[in-house]
């Protein structure tokens, strides 16, 4: 999923839990070329924190500064004939990305940190290269640096755990060449299930992964649970032609065009 991302390209549409379709050579990251615009938001960002606010408060503030940003799809840089690059850039973002950022600034108080903070969430261990990089949601939760509690399966005893290989499709070969296959137990809430109990127990800032009944891949998708006073959302950088930008959309609604959700709660 890296960026939650593109595992190939005809299945663009589908999938915004992988982020880049080739094995990346590895690379020393290369943060240097931010552009005048993501500079300046940056800044702004960080200059907007409120002191003392809660996880979920900052994830909120932070994470609404982007709605109306453009969806771009590929936005990581490397391939197997490209080194790995660092990117960061804040005019567009696809579903992964923008949680990356919005996770990295919520750590953050200063540029630097933000960096710093951007590479330990996007990349295990701190490594800047395609072989460390969060191709799936799940390794927010299981991949250090850990960035989220996996809490779906307190929510409801009707969370199923499924024994998943990810990145292994059904005929046996891989969706990212050069990547292990990584066995792990995914437990998910059917979408019939996600009833006013499970909604009332969620937080603002919990991040939410729409799961994937596919062999191979834990989400299809991800964005971020916000209590709103009119009702549930979720804040998403959606590739839906009617929306194509960051957007709140009603969290009912969504939640049954899936299969069922993966919830992470924010540390």
């Amino acid at each position: 999923m890296r960026s939650i991302a593109r595992v190939l390209l005809v299945m663009l549409a589908v999938v915004c839990g992988m982020a880049a379709m080739l094995p990346a050579a590895l690379a020393t990251p290369n943060a240097t070329n931010i552009d005048d615009f993501t500079s300046r938001k940056i800044d702004e960002l960080l200059a907007a924190r409120a002191a003392g606010a809660s996880k979920g408060d900052l994830v909120e503030l932070l994470s609404r500064q982007f709605l109306g940003t453009p969806y771009t799809a590929d936005m990581l840089v490397g391939s197997a004939n490209e080194p790995e690059q660092l990117v960061i850039d804040f005019r567009g973002v696809d579903c992964f990305t923008y949680l990356d950022y919005v996770e990295a600034l919520s750590r953050s108080t200063d540029r630097d940190q933000f960096v710093t903070n951007l590479i330990q969430t996007r990349y295990r261990d701190g490594q800047v290269d395609f072989l460390h990089r969060k191709h799936f949601f799940s390794d927010w939760a299981y991949a250090p640096r850990i960035a989220a509690a996996d809490i779906t399966g307190s929510l409801t005893s009707a969370a199923v755990p499924v024994a998943k290989n990810l990145n292994e499709k059904a005929d046996g070969s891989n969706y990212l060449p050069g990547l292990p296959v990584v066995g792990r137990s995914i437990t998910y809430i059917p979408s019939a299930a996600v009833d006013a109990n499970v909604i009332g127990q969620l937080r603002t800032g919990d991040y939410i992964g729409a799961y994937a009944d596919l062999p191979g891949l834990d989400v299809t998708h991800v964005g971020i649970f916000v209590a709103t006073a009119s009702g549930p959302v979720f804040r998403n950088a959606s590739s839906l032609s009617a929306n194509n930008k960051v957007v709140d959309s009603s969290f009912s609604d969504y939640v049954r065009t899936t299969p069922g959700i993966v919830v992470y709660r924010a540390q």
